[in-house]
């Protein structure tokens, strides 16, 4: 069985999130969606907030799973058993932020490969930073990430 970890803060998570998650589920037999613990930020929801958003955003994926983990991302993917890291680049200026997340991890664990896909175009300009604060400053995300995330978003800011 081929798997693959796709690792992130999901903070929260987006229609491009999504759609690599849709992208990964026709290339690998498991996808393990991986929801980052330690993210190094201030993230807006919780941990099981964030892994919720995830479960509820690709619930009807198959073959997909979520959890959350902390600690190295290396060492999570072996104690899965999985040999590969998929992460997504929407633009340039997101590869070498993730060529050099990719070589320190191929440093640490030359039998774990990575894997990079680009989301459909119509969501290569979506982040999770920009979707928060689209948010916080009371604007329509509908068009950026699933209704239940929508609404967590508007609970959130009110």
């Amino acid at each position: 069985m081929r798997s693959v970890v796709y690792p992130g803060t999901f903070d929260p998570i987006t229609n491009g999130h999504v759609d690599l998650i849709l992208r990964a589920a026709r290339l690998f037999d498991r996808v393990v969606v991986a929801v980052a613990a330690d993210t190094g930020k201030q993230p807006l929801f919780s941990t099981e907030e964030r892994v919720a958003l995830v479960r509820e955003a690709v619930s009807d994926i198959p073959k997909v799973e979520t959890v959350d983990f902390q600690g190295l991302l290396v060492d999570f993917t072996r104690e899965l058993g999985v040999d590969v890291i998929m992460r997504g680049l929407r633009a340039v200026s997101d590869f070498e932020y993730e060529f050099q997340l990719a070589g320190m991890n191929r440093r640490m664990a030359p039998d774990i490969e990575t894997l990079f896909l680009t989301p459909a175009e119509k969501y290569a300009y979506i982040s999770s930073s920009l979707v928060r604060e689209i948010a916080r400053l009371k604007g329509d995300v509908s068009a950026f990430v699933v209704p239940t995330v929508e609404a967590a978003l508007k609970a959130r800011f009110g």
